[in-house]
């Protein structure tokens, strides 16, 4: 199994953290977000791991992994940033892709890798008790996640109305199947490059909304349950959230 780690942000919202370093490398309980997931996936026996990077790139030049860069990082969003990888996708084992800005314990990677569809997402029931410890308004942040047949993921990461639009919340935490790994490029790349996708023009379309395509596409989508046990770092307020309830199990 092979993973991407798509790190090429600075995140402005962290700024100071981030003036002299990327996004990736801002410290969570002692330990760099990337050094997080790094021994995450070591310890499931993932090792072949390629981390894209951008912003302060020479930073994440280290043994462990191979560093892939995008050029054109401040002007592209995290799909720009995944086909900088494209080249490892070579389809002979099934692909994690993660957010840089997020960590996770064993047992969220476990319940992903069990995913036998063609795209597994990590999609978190109880987001509702980690967003009401990162924010006053829950609503006001997630993004809707629609199930049919009990897991199966027919909408994600658009602007839910209520809370009924969300049976839970993604991760940034993606499995793609072996036989669907190669054929990713070729999805991207025919798309139209003059429409926008969910407000966003080609170059910087959220994940999610890459994600949908594939959904709209025919390819099947299969949630990944978990309750907690991983967190996202945005911004200040989400890393001070994040360093207790991260600590707090």
């Amino acid at each position: 199994m092979k993973a991407i780690i798509l790190a090429a942000g600075q995140g402005t919202r962290l700024r100071p953290l981030t003036d002299d370093k990327p996004k990736c490398l801002v410290e969570l309980a002692g330990k760099s977000l990337l050094d997080h997931q790094l021994d995450v996936l070591r310890a499931a026996g993932v090792d072949d791991i390629h981390v894209v990077a951008g912003y302060r790139a020479d930073q994440l030049e280290r043994p462990g992994f191979t560093r892939h860069i995008n050029e054109r990082y401040a002007e592209t969003n995290m799909v720009g940033t995944l086909f900088a990888a494209e080249s490892v996708m070579t389809g002979e084992s099934d692909l994690i892709i993660s957010y840089g800005d997020i960590v996770y314990e064993p047992r969220v990677l476990a319940a992903l890798q069990a995913v036998d569809a063609p795209i597994g997402l990590a999609v978190d029931r109880e987001w509702r008790r980690y967003w009401a410890a990162r924010m006053d308004d829950p609503l006001a942040d997630a993004e809707t996640l629609k199930l049919t047949d009990g897991d199966r993921v027919v909408e994600l990461g658009k602007k839910p109305e209520g809370y009924a639009d969300i049976q839970g919340q993604y991760t940034g935490l993606i499995k793609v199947r072996a036989d669907h790994v190669r054929r990713l490029p070729e999805v991207w790349r025919a798309m139209d490059r003059h429409a926008t996708y969910d407000g966003k023009d080609y170059d910087n379309m959220y994940m999610t909304s890459f994600i949908q395509h594939l959904i709209d596409m025919g390819w099947e989508a299969r949630a990944a349950f978990i309750d907690n046990g991983w967190a996202e770092v945005d911004c200040e307020a989400d890393l001070a959230a994040a360093t207790g309830f991260w600590s707090a199990g």
